[in-house]
């Protein structure tokens, strides 16, 4: 299997496991940065050289030698779970994507006929009913992911403990796992433990966020969205990001962690 999802700094300062929806963005030109003094001109996820990305068939040598020799740093950041679906749906669901169509084609007409959905009109403006539709979203992310039926489930929307997982059970360790929330304070840590090319301020790194106008705003607080078979469904998907990256799943409205991860924990749980 390899080490999908997996990126390293040409000059193998550091080794990060992407997350998506997780600041993955703005750390993939953090690291593009460190090595370059620069930023990558477009949307990191496009980048085809400058930096090591399982993506691209000759780093894979490279990141395997690496993360087995655990010769870097190795991190990766998580978000809460709430939060986390919740911009999926606006994004991926309702939003318009970068090449001016929807995501993934025929996925939203599939959701609108099977499940009822509605997301706008194709300017991401029109009024539509948003808590409805996404508690039918997420019965279709349960689907997936239980059933993987009407689809195998996406990368967006998938559990953050799967992503995460996948470099343990390979043979990988983590040094840090950060939490979006608390986002400077995590990669400061990660960039005070690492010698790099070019030396990175983070105070003046923009918010690389490629998402960001593609859909309709969220009208409602985070906790509307939820009712209780939300919560419930909820639980059944995401029950061990909520446990292993301490997150508060009874209160939707409390974003941010109520304890710290347990990196022995985390690997002990995701190396089968």
């Amino acid at each position: 299997m390899g080490f999908p999802g997996t990126w390293m700094t040409s000059s193998e300062s550091m080794v990060y496991r992407v997350v998506p929806k997780c600041a993955c963005s703005t750390i993939g030109q953090i690291m593009f940065y460190s090595d370059h003094g620069e930023f990558f001109d477009g949307d990191i996820h496009d980048a085809k050289s400058g930096m090591h990305k399982w993506g691209i068939d000759e780093s894979q040598p490279e990141i395997t030698r690496n993360v087995k020799a655990h010769d870097s740093l190795t991190f990766t950041c998580v978000r809460n779970p709430y939060t986390r679906v919740l911009s999926s749906f606006f994004d991926k669901i309702c939003g318009i994507q970068r090449n001016g169509r929807r995501y993934r084609g025929n996925l939203v007409p599939l959701l609108i006929q099977k499940y009822g959905i509605e997301v706008g009109g194709d300017d991401g403006k029109q009024e539509f009913d948003q808590i409805a539709s996404f508690r039918r979203f997420l019965l279709f992310v349960r689907d997936t992911i239980r059933f993987r039926k009407p689809m195998d489930p996406d990368i967006h929307w998938s559990a953050v403990a799967g992503h995460v997982g996948t470099l343990v059970a390979n043979g990988g360790r983590y040094d840090q796992i950060f939490w979006t929330e608390d986002f400077n304070t995590g990669m400061q840590r990660v960039l005070d433990a690492v010698e790099t090319p070019h030396p990175v301020e983070l105070s003046q790194i923009p918010r690389f966020n490629e998402s960001e106008g593609h859909g309709p705003k969220r009208a409602h607080p985070v906790e509307a969205y939820f009712d209780d078979l939300s919560m419930h469904l909820m639980w059944e998907i995401y029950h061990r990001d909520f446990k292993l990256f301490r997150y508060d799943f009874d209160n939707p409205a409390n974003k941010m962690p109520v304890g710290e991860i347990d990196l022995d924990e985390v690997h002990a749980k995701l190396g089968d």
